[in-house]
């Protein structure tokens, strides 16, 4: 008889790959189900460890855990926007959409549970980490725009846009991720182009602002 094979050895998970592991089980628990529905018994399941142990690194219980797991998602959303100040606009902005997208398609869960409302559990911390990514993501296109001193309408405008492509991404999601990623994300370039156009209409910062664009994109 041959040998059976030896069993693989066990590996002791570091603290960092174990809250990595809570907040991944989390993350795909609060995507699916709301989070009052949601025990700390479910994610010790779902992550295979024992109740005491999500205790051990979320002392503070389920809401601690919940507000950990938000911000995960957010940080790692947040960089989706990092893109050099380097060329025509329409393209890096393409680009970041792009980032954004693949972090939709492969993070489908903790994008849902980053967005979703109207839960008890939320509070005015979540709803901050929220907010703090949308935020963050308008100053990014607030910079790439070069508006150092930008007014509401062009401010509000920038925030509408970004409120329509977490909607998009949602819808995408519940359709299959249909239509095809690269075909969102030029729609969403135009929807940015198009909602740009209308205030220029009634801005004369956003107008000067789409002027520029304009020419940098011709040249």
């Amino acid at each position: 008889m041959s040998p059976a094979p030896p069993t693989p050895a066990y590996r002791r998970l570091s603290v960092e790959e174990r809250r990595a592991q809570l907040l991944d089980a989390a993350l795909s628990l609060f995507a699916h189900r709301a989070p009052e529905e949601v025990s700390l018994d479910d994610v010790a399941e779902a992550a295979g460890v024992s109740r005491p142990l999500v205790y051990r690194y979320f002392p503070g219980g389920k809401q601690q855990l919940y507000e950990a797991a938000l911000r995960s998602a957010a940080e790692e959303l947040r960089h989706c926007f990092d893109e050099p100040h380097e060329g025509p606009l329409l393209p890096r902005l393409a680009r970041a959409l792009d980032r954004y997208l693949a972090f939709v398609d492969g993070h489908g869960a903790g994008f849902t549970a980053l967005l979703r409302g109207g839960s008890v559990a939320e509070t005015s911390r979540t709803t901050a980490i929220v907010d703090g990514v949308r935020r963050a993501a308008a100053e990014h296109i607030l910079s790439h725009l070069r508006a150092t001193d930008p007014g509401p309408r062009l401010r509000m405008t920038v925030r509408m846009w970004i409120t329509a492509v977490e909607a998009a991404s949602l819808i995408w999601l519940d359709e299959g991720k249909q239509p095809p990623a690269g075909e969102l994300r030029d729609w969403l370039v135009e929807q940015f182009t198009a909602v740009m156009g209308v205030t220029a209409a009634r801005d004369e910062q956003t107008a000067a602002l789409v002027r520029r664009v304009l020419a940098s994109e011709d040249g």
